[in-house]
């Protein structure tokens, strides 16, 4: 009971934390150079691992569906299935992990870090408002680089696919290419953005939350991020359910 009643204050005082940083965000936007500051972190060092990660993706789709598509002579197909599989699933969920684990933390220990340290206290003494200084440009930057790394992800998930499946496997590229255009959507690929962008806002209050949450010294700074990491990645595969039952 004691545990249902702390998950339920977690997921409270996550909520607020959002709704107040949204608030923030529509009456004092952060400072550009703040956001621009987060979007390289976020999402311009983190474009070369994001690229490798697709292209591997997609080279293994083919290797792992080749066999099948085989048996009823449907390799050309192979392609639309990369496509979709990429564009629908894989790719806003690949990212979304990847990101969790690598920025998600970096911010959950930055502002643990800020808080043991009383950095936090210290701002709000200079009538600085931490949400508008340390979580609104981490939001902003997230919504709008996690789906560009989606993008990204997407792309060379396809140039990966393309590579194994017309190189090693021998299927013809224009079936492989038209089959792909024929069938992909543009709501899927859309669908899959809008899946980024609500994983982009999760990852990062969760990560935000459990920095500002904080205590214990450096112990508590490893708690901390390592429950960021968890707990988002979990979010985000339930999450992931529940958008693609909803936009698909």
């Amino acid at each position: 009971m004691e545990k249902f009643k702390r998950f339920v204050e977690h997921v409270g005082e996550a909520t607020i934390l959002f709704l107040e940083t949204i608030f923030v965000i529509i009456k004092s936007p952060p400072k550009i150079k703040h956001i621009l500051k987060y979007m390289d972190e976020i999402g311009v060092t983190a474009a070369p691992l994001i690229a490798i990660t697709g292209f591997f993706t997609g080279g293994v789709l083919v290797v792992e569906t080749y066999p099948t598509f085989h048996r009823f002579n449907a390799e050309f197909l192979i392609g639309a299935l990369v496509s979709l599989s990429l564009a629908r699933e894989l790719a806003p969920v690949l990212v979304a992990l990847l990101v969790t684990a690598r920025s998600g933390s970096a911010i959950a220990a930055n502002i643990g870090t800020m808080k043991i340290t009383e950095q936090i206290d210290a701002l709000q003494v200079m009538a600085v408002n931490p949400i508008r200084y340390l979580i609104a440009p981490r939001l902003i930057a997230a919504v709008i680089m996690v789906p560009a790394l989606t993008i990204l992800s997407y792309t060379s998930g396809i140039i990966g696919g393309y590579f194994v499946g017309t190189y090693l496997y021998s299927i013809n590229p224009y079936l492989f290419v038209e089959k792909m255009k024929d069938l992909t959507e543009l709501k899927d690929i859309f669908g899959g953005l809008y899946k980024s962008a609500f994983f982009a806002m999760t990852i990062t209050i969760i990560a935000c939350y459990f920095g500002y949450v904080t205590k214990g010294g450096a112990e508590g700074v490893g708690r901390s991020t390592t429950t960021a990491v968890v707990v988002a990645s979990v979010v985000v595969l339930i999450l992931d359910y529940f958008l693609t039952a909803l936009i698909y």
